[in-house]
């Protein structure tokens, strides 16, 4: 677990004048087996860019084992999970969370979706039977993924855009530069005599690929911002999944949909563990409004890029950034 000491704390970002939790009851909730299921993800990913999804095919079973073996882990001593690290950008990391100075009160893992390509170095720091790991993350990855495909179908569809797999061809593929990333938050009791306080442990920012699909277990501390700027508490469900709008379904339709703000905070009291599947095109896929989105007349509001530009130039930046920006079209009134 991630042991800190009193005056390290000092070092992180707190939110000031914090007003204790109380779960948003407006977040989406789409049943991927109802028939109007493509029209709800339209119009959660038009209002919030993110909602929830239940009946989503993913085997209970896929889930606690993958949370059972990413426990098992976080769980070892500093000086054993540092041999997975440091993140360059995949393997471990401890409180730094990428190149430019963000700091958070998590511990985490990010990983290739592809588990055959994880290292004998990495996993040697699983002991005796590193293989369970692996075969829980490949069962995990191959069922959180095809149910990805079918909501971006589904959104697809209730676009009205052919063919269906436009968005979901591109997590198939075998370029597929999607990622996984296993988060862990532990408790942190000294925030109790913060008063008025609380600690940010991941702090807000969007998603620069195409979608994410988020599980943790039944731990509070995911907030997303609303269109507003007015942050809301998603409350936790470890039986289903949340999903993000990214930057790039974002540019893809050309602003219909937005990427969702969203950060966690720290608990006083309960240790978090998240599990996210970042499904991303390949390296070299185009990314720009598609035509079947763009109404009669309507403008691109981007400029097309690469993948492997927008990553690069998101690697250059703080989380919070607006990323896009630099790739906005200035469209005259």
């Amino acid at each position: 677990m991630v042991v800190l000491s009193k005056p390290a704390i000092e070092q992180y970002s707190y939110i000031r004048n914090y007003i204790p939790t109380t779960f948003c009851s407006a977040i989406p909730i789409i049943d991927l087996s109802k028939p109007d299921s493509n029209h709800l993800i339209v119009k959660a990913c038009e209002e919030f860019g993110f909602f929830k999804v239940i009946n989503h095919g993913v085997p209970l079973e896929f889930i606690t084992n993958l949370e059972s073996e990413a426990i098992k882990f976080f769980s070892l001593p500093l000086s054993q999970k540092e041999k997975a690290g440091p993140p360059t950008p995949l393997g471990y990391g401890n409180k730094s969370i990428g190149l430019n100075g963000d700091i958070g009160w998590v511990e985490y893992l990010l990983l290739t979706t592809n588990p055959d390509s994880c290292s004998h170095r990495f996993l040697s720091v699983f002991g005796e039977n590193p293989e369970k790991f692996r075969s829980a993350l490949q069962d995990y990855i191959l069922a959180v993924r095809k149910m990805a495909c079918e909501v971006l179908e589904l959104m697809a569809d209730g676009l009205k855009i052919q063919p269906s797999n436009v968005f979901s061809k591109l997590l198939m593929d075998e370029k597929s530069d999607s990622v996984f990333r296993l988060n862990h938050y532990p408790p942190c009791p000294e925030l109790q005599a913060l008063k008025g306080r609380n600690m940010i442990g991941f702090g807000e920012h969007t998603d620069p690929q195409i979608i994410s699909v988020l599980r943790s277990n039944n731990t509070s501390g995911l907030q997303i911002s609303l269109r507003d700027g007015k942050w809301i508490s998603v409350p936790p469900d470890q039986n289903s999944f949340f999903i993000n709008v990214g930057d790039s379904l974002q540019v893809m339709t050309n602003g219909r949909f937005q990427s969702v703000r969203h950060r966690v905070l720290a608990n006083t009291l309960k240790s978090r563990v998240s599990m996210i599947y970042f499904g991303g095109p390949p390296l070299s896929e185009k990314i720009a409004p598609l035509p079947s989105v763009l109404m009669k007349g309507e403008k691109s509001l981007y400029k097309e890029f690469t993948w492997h530009e927008y990553k690069k130039s998101a690697y250059k930046t703080r989380l919070a950034d607006n990323r896009l920006e630099h790739f906005e079209r200035i469209v005259a009134s």
